[in-house]
């Protein structure tokens, strides 16, 4: 029986506005094979969203309880919410074969990096202030002070751009869904992932016991 290959994992992060939950969910439906990891929060649930899909909404003292039990992969706190990903669930997925995703800002991202060396790390930028302030306000989530604080935040996460592997700039939403999926077409087709995948198919390739027809 043949051993499934370890799956890949993508690490996406962006200032809030930025489209990266769009684009990723574009994504999972454009390439077979990938999924998301849920993340857990404490941050309350908005009306659209729905528990176990789009987070695990937990209470904080819930969420602080998984930490002191080592529970998560990286955890942040973030304009005063937690965030956090399950630790088993990416252990598990990754062991199947299955290849995954990560939202989480720039903090989240340099803590899985430190701890799993091959994750592929990607930030996707706005194409100006302007248009992340109209993202912003357009959604109709948030307070004016909330988005005035988000905002400030914002130039400080870009800041980080260059700890990526990849920049992607979501101006013009196909062309930033195509460059995604571009990257993970890439990183699937590296050698080590590759090899993995083929198998069998390399083992009867270079089988010296047998001649060519």
């Amino acid at each position: 029986m043949t051993t499934p290959r370890h799956g890949l994992l993508f690490v996406v992060s962006a200032p809030s506005g930025a489209g990266k939950t769009s684009l990723v969910s574009a994504l999972i439906e454009r390439v077979d094979g990938l999924g998301v990891c849920v993340s857990h929060t404490t941050r309350p649930r908005r009306s659209k969203e729905t528990d176990g899909v789009n987070y695990h909404f937990v209470s904080t003292e819930t969420f602080v309880e998984m930490i002191r039990n080592d529970a998560f992969l990286e955890h942040a706190d973030v304009f005063g919410n937690y965030y956090g990903t399950a630790l088993a669930t990416v252990e598990q997925a990754r062991r199947v074969g299955e290849d995954l995703i990560l939202e989480i800002d720039w903090q989240g991202a340099a803590q899985v990096r430190r701890l799993i060396s091959d994750a592929i790390s990607i930030f996707i930028l706005p194409p100006s202030r302007a248009a992340l302030e109209e993202r912003l306000k357009g959604r109709g989530q948030d307070a004016p002070e909330v988005i005035e604080r988000r905002l400030s935040q914002a130039v400080e996460e870009m800041s980080h751009h260059g700890e990526f592997d990849y920049l992607v700039v979501n101006d013009e939403f196909d062309t930033a869904l195509d460059d995604l999926t571009a990257v993970v077409r890439a990183e699937r087709l590296r050698c080590g992932p590759q090899t993995q995948a083929l198998g069998s198919r390399l083992d009867d390739l270079l089988d010296t016991r047998r001649t060519f027809q």
